[in-house]
């Protein structure tokens, strides 16, 4: 075992990695498009119109970075929409330029407590 001396330097990385089957289309829960991306917000609705219809609502945005995203419409029974898409564009924005298409996959969990008179 190997132990760092107070003036010695150190480095670790920390791998993870989320490996899953191919998709189509190739987006999971979220597509999220930059601005100049290879993509524009037409082909996209073609691409989920053609292979998951009425799977997923396409959305223009008024956005500095993305012009649209793709939202998977079951998403929306657990949170709406104009609470979720801020939070999906503000984690994308940290990491996007307005090139990306970000695919992104959402666990979305639920609480629910409840009283009831006995």
């Amino acid at each position: 075992m190997s132990f760092l001396r107070p003036f010695e330097m150190g480095r670790k990385a920390e791998i993870s990695i989320r490996l899953s089957e191919f998709e189509i289309p190739p987006m999971q829960d979220v597509l999220v498009v930059g601005k100049k991306a290879p993509i524009g917000p037409e082909a996209v609705k073609r691409m989920v119109d053609a292979l998951s219809p009425e799977q997923y609502v396409v959305i223009r945005l008024e956005h500095e970075i993305f012009e649209a995203a793709v939202l998977k419409k079951s998403l929306l029974k657990f949170i709406p929409q104009e609470k979720l898409l801020p939070i999906v564009l503000e984690e994308c924005s940290a990491i996007a330029t307005d090139d990306s298409v970000i695919k992104a996959q959402l666990n979305i969990v639920v609480q629910v407590n409840r009283a009831v008179d006995i």
